[in-house]
């Protein structure tokens, strides 16, 4: 009978990886990038560098993910390229919190200066004001102006520098980014009003300088808090590791050392409530581990001799041993943290088009600002009047909200949909998800946990599954781990039977009081053993000359399935159900579930063939099926979403992968997906209208610098904030056509 080929289960507990391959991916930090034309320079940059395969800048964590060959260029270069360009990097070693919150103190201090500078400028322009009201002295009126140039172009020159080492950055790379309007404003509403105070005129905009750096800042500031907010998911996994752990050294003398320094091989002492700080398998003792940030389930697991734990996870109960096969950023932990990295990092075809308009953006504000200086000068304005538009127009032209609103939604979408268990692997998988009207459900290992359970197990008494399980538990088939399973769950006490023997292919056998007890195929424990039923996956135990004792299994459905196909169906998608397997199993699994249309026996040519006659009808298909086995038909499908374990979740080849025994985080990738979609239109809705708005009343002459100021600042604000509200947001799924 043809079938799909499958990984077994027993393989997804392999201790062994394979040779790190010679590329290798870094991720670095890089503070001055500020907008989306910064983006695309880094970009370009380092793929000018030889060695770099790619590199993926992210502006709402201002980082950059680069892959590249490690014989050819190493991270020093990649550092020494970017500064060459002007951009301050540094490879990231661990959490950006402290980074995160260096600049935003650094931001704090500047903008107390520029505060201080503005509430003591604003005071003396008031008191220049009402003494013009009651005839005050020119004279008087020059000192206060003098004392305001006094206070304003000190505070301007140190609060400034954050936008005037950005623009000096771009200027001497010859490309313009988002800073260099804006200091050209501050610069230009600074040098007027010295020009003006020189001239001892009544026309001095200290104020208005002041108070517009003060208000960029402000927003600089509020926009830095916020994305540290939304970044979220990769970087709470990065600090989860733990930053040292205690290793027994060959001679026994148990010797504290950081993460950095363990290595596979290395036996490492974990204490009850410590976090595990490597993967690797336990060599003494046993615990409960609370498992929930690698596999989502919050039931805690217990973790005994032989037993895989991975690092980040929680020792609950008591000390054990482990000998660490996998350290540092070789851990399932940071490899799921580069995973959620590069989903916050994707570009689909929203951030593409946002790219685009934000690296236009230099130039055109600058042509929009020479217009306008230009246009009020032929009209009759004065020089100083025009230039007063222009500044406004440099200003309230910035692009922060057109260069975040889909970062920001791609970042509140990864965290959210990672607290929920699911992981977007694929740039522009979430777009995809919410094109989906049709979905393709695997069963095994998909619709099912894909793990056998015994299923008679109540026909069988503690003391013969007792010890069945002595010979069970020296294997790792995973009919063997089923029975050991269920004999943990009863509580019963056992250990591995002395002298036990495996004959591959057909079974166990150790010597016991009532003679040779045996584990396997019927052949192999003969003796009257037969069998279990037509199409009954089945193993025989018999100890001594006690009659033989069947063991049969079957493969338990996921405990929310008929619920979520349910849900599924109420939304309108269509579900069709498409297996390898006998027709007997799938037809049963698909009427347990509430799936009408399916297809059993089906060869993994034959599912693309499937998915191909869906899409001639113009349909758009989500396949939801093993990573591995299914490889053929995810590729082919319009989307794809795999479960993952925590051994396989790196080697999937679906757009997500979702975690855990429940299909629930399906249901809750489609609704994330939708609604991350709407909040990107929202957010180009947004900052086109700021800028429909804006930018005409500018050039027209009705908004003053301050006011640009002010109001460029509360357009990045509302597209972040709008973007973060994802993250608590009461979804539905909604019907579906």
């Amino acid at each position: 009978m043809d079938r799909a080929l499958r990984l077994s289960p027993a393989a997804r507990f392999d201790t062994g990886r394979e040779e790190a391959p010679a590329n290798r991916t870094i991720s670095l930090i890089v503070e001055n990038m500020q907008c989306g034309s910064c983006m695309g320079r880094i970009e370009r940059t380092l793929r000018a560098t030889p060695g770099v395969a790619a590199a993926r800048a992210s502006l709402a964590a201002k980082r950059v993910s680069v892959t590249f060959d490690a014989a050819a260029t190493e991270p020093l270069k990649l550092i020494e390229a970017l500064d060459r360009s002007g951009y301050r990097a540094a490879e990231s070693v661990g959490s950006a919190d402290e980074s995160a919150a260096a600049r935003a103190d650094d931001l704090l201090r500047r903008l107390g200066v520029a505060g201080f500078a503005a509430a003591n400028v604003m005071l003396l322009s008031v008191s220049v004001w009402a003494g013009a009201a009651s005839d005050m002295d020119q004279s008087a009126a020059n000192l206060f102006h003098w004392l305001s140039a006094l206070i304003a172009m000190p505070a301007i020159a140190y609060a400034g520098q954050p936008f005037f080492r950005s623009a000096a950055v771009a200027l001497r790379s010859r490309h313009l980014n988002m800073d260099v309007p804006i200091s050209l404003g501050i610069i230009l509403a600074t040098a007027m009003s010295l020009f003006q105070t020189l001239r001892g005129t009544e026309q001095v905009y200290f104020d208005a300088a002041v108070m517009l750096t003060f208000f960029l800042l402000i927003g600089r500031y509020l926009d830095e808090k916020v994305r540290v907010r939304a970044r979220g998911a990769a970087e709470n996994l990065i600090g989860l590791k733990a930053l040292a752990a205690d290793v027994v050294g060959d001679d026994g003398v148990v010797r504290r050392l950081p993460a950095r320094a363990l290595a596979p091989g290395m036996r490492v002492q974990v204490a009850a409530g410590e976090r595990i700080p490597v993967d690797g398998r336990v060599l003494s003792g046993s615990t409960l581990v609370d498992t929930s940030l690698i596999t989502g389930e919050t039931v805690p697991r217990k973790a005994v001799v032989g037993e895989l734990v991975h690092a980040g996870t929680v020792n609950l109960a008591s000390a054990i041993t482990v000998e660490a096969t996998a350290t540092d950023d070789n851990t399932l932990l940071a490899e799921i943290a580069r995973l959620v990295q590069a989903a916050e990092q994707g570009r689909g075809h929203y951030v593409r088009l946002a790219d685009r308009a934000a690296r236009l953006y230099a130039p055109a504000v600058h042509a929009l600002g020479a217009t306008t200086l230009i246009g009020w000068l032929i009209v009759g304005s004065g020089f100083e009047q025009s230039l007063t538009y222009a500044i406004a127009v440099l200003i309230i032209t910035c692009p922060c909200a057109l260069a975040l609103a889909v970062p920001a939604v791609q970042v509140a979408a990864a965290g959210r949909l990672f607290a929920k268990g699911v992981i977007v692997k694929a740039p522009d998988g979430l777009e995809r998800l919410s094109e989906i009207d049709t979905i393709v459900f695997d069963k095994t290992g998909t619709l099912t946990r894909g793990e056998p359970s015994l299923a008679n197990a109540n026909e069988i008494d503690d003391a013969m599954l007792a010890a069945a399980a002595s010979l069970a538990i020296a294997s790792r088939h995973p009919y063997s781990r089923a029975v050991v399973r269920t004999a943990r769950e009863r509580g019963l006490t056992f250990a591995v039977a002395d002298g036990v023997v495996e004959e591959p292919g057909r079974g166990l056998c150790a010597r016991s009081k009532q003679g040779e007890r045996r584990l396997g195929s019927a052949t192999w424990v003969g003796s009257g053993a037969g069998a279990a039923g037509p199409g009954t996956a089945s193993l025989w135990f018999r100890d001594g000359a006690s009659a033989p004792v069947a063991l049969r299994f079957d493969d338990a459905l996921r405990p929310d399935a008929a619920s979520v196909i349910s849900e599924l169906q109420g939304a309108g998608y269509r579900i069709y159900l498409v297996s390898g397997d006998r027709e007997a199993s799938v037809r049963a699994a698909a009427h347990a579930v509430g799936i009408a249309e399916w297809m059993a026996e089906v060869r993994p040519d034959g599912k693309i063939a499937r998915l191909n006659a869906l899409k001639a009808e113009g349909r758009r298909v989500l396949m939801v099926g093993d990573g591995l086995n299914d490889a053929p038909a995810l590729a082919a499908a319009h989307a794809s979403l795999s479960p993952s374990t925590a051994a396989d979740v790196s080697q999937t080849t679906s757009d997500a992968v979702f975690q855990g025994e429940l299909l629930s985080p399906i249901v809750e990738a489609l609704k994330v997906a939708r609604a991350s979609q709407r909040m990107a239109l929202e957010n180009f809705a947004i900052a086109i209208a700021y800028n429909a708005v804006s930018v005409p009343l500018a050039m027209m002459g009705y908004v003053t610098p301050l006011i640009a100021a002010l109001a460029m600042s509360l357009s990045s604000i509302a597209v972040t904030g709008n973007a973060l509200r994802l993250r608590g947001r009461r979804l539905i799924l909604g019907g579906r056509q």
